[in-house]
């Protein structure tokens, strides 16, 4: 018999990568049965969101791999299993971060008014209407004092945690003994919890100005303390990223260092710069432990960082809590309002960010 003959009658055998398929909804199917089947569970055991989402993660894991390896083949019935892992992780990550968010809007929203943008707090007016004092409600003096702290704590910073990257990336050589000890401070300072600093800048202007030396400028520099370490980390590593070729032709045309820097790494890297300064200055925004220390709190508008107790939005989200005046309902609004406003200002800050990436990043072209 001939190797051909042979070949012909041997039966064919299922070849393992032609198996059948499962529907290409089948997830619209699978996934609000396990939410029906989570939710009877649920039920029984006692509800819970939380235990409603991982119920239900893992009974579709379970259903999608299962069907998967009937229907299809073992690998890609790994595949899928993967998949909605990643995916049930992802959405388990992201429920802490919807339910703040859907909090804090709908209980700040309001509150907010232009009203309580442009007034400050713990003033007294007069109702025309009833001729009764009304006490304001406004967090004007909240807003000028975070973007004042935090304008100053960004000029502080911004330049020394560049200048830092750059002498790290560009000038230190890698076993210079400067170099080693600049990169183990920056990681030590990372660390550093911002009770510390706040208790820094605390003990640094009372030695300088006095006892009960609060200002707006005191709690700049400790927000600085906590944020040089990230520009620095942030801006080093997107000046690794920039290509050594186009240092080196800008060397070969007889171009200095400085001006290589300056003309040629720094736009190369502006995007990612941006982005590190911008998460740094969201690092500091919302901190409340250092910024209580060091420049206390008021409901009086203060727009002096050089004197006097400033306010910011996250301690007054803390102290409508902590301390509330006599109309308690009033604090607690207040509250919720700052907090919802410097959610508003994280999103603007990020905007801008992007912005000045998109407009001063090198163009390319084919």
């Amino acid at each position: 018999m001939s190797a051909a003959a042979s070949t012909v009658a041997r039966p064919a055998g299922r070849n393992r990568y032609s198996t059948g398929s499962l529907p290409r909804r089948i997830n619209l199917y699978t996934l609000p049965g396990s939410f029906i089947l989570a939710a009877a569970v649920m039920g029984l055991l006692g509800f819970n969101w939380f235990g409603l989402a991982a119920f239900t993660a893992l009974i579709y894991l379970a259903a999608i791999s299962g069907l998967s390896l009937v229907v299809e083949n073992r690998r890609r019935a790994m595949d899928r299993f993967i998949r909605g892992l990643v995916t049930s992780a992802f959405l388990l990550a992201l429920l802490p971060l919807v339910s703040t968010l859907w909090t804090v809007v709908s209980k700040g929203i309001g509150v907010l008014s232009w009203e309580f943008i442009g007034t400050s707090g713990g003033g007294t007016t007069i109702n025309p209407d009833t001729l009764e004092l009304v006490t304001s409600s406004g967090a004007l003096q909240a807003i000028v004092g975070t973007l004042e702290i935090t304008g100053l704590a960004t000029l502080f910073s911004v330049p020394i945690g560049l200048l830092t990257a750059i002498y790290l990336v560009e000038y230190a050589a890698p076993t210079h003994w400067l170099r080693r000890t600049v990169n183990f401070l920056v990681d030590v300072m990372t660390g550093i919890p911002s009770i510390v600093a706040g208790l820094f800048a605390f003990s640094l202007f009372t030695l300088i100005l006095g006892p009960k030396a609060f200002s707006g400028l005191s709690a700049a520099v400790a927000l600085s303390v906590l944020m040089i370490p990230t520009v620095v980390r942030s801006c080093e590593e997107m000046l690794r990223l920039v290509p050594a070729d186009l240092r080196e032709a800008a060397y070969a045309l007889g171009v200095t260092k400085f001006v290589t820097i300056v003309k040629v790494v720094i736009p190369t890297a502006i995007a990612g710069i941006a982005t590190g300064i911008t998460l740094a200055i969201a690092r500091v925004i919302g901190e409340t432990a250092p910024i209580f220390m060091a420049a206390s709190f008021t409901d009086a508008f203060n727009g002096n960082p050089l004197a006097g107790p400033m306010q910011t939005l996250p301690v007054m989200a803390y102290t409508g809590y902590k301390f509330p005046g006599q109309d308690i309902a009033l604090s607690n609004s207040q509250a919720w309002g700052a907090a919802l406003l410097l959610v508003l200002l994280v999103v603007v800050l990020n905007l801008v960010a992007r912005i000045i990436a998109a407009i001063f990043a090198p163009k390319t072209s084919r």
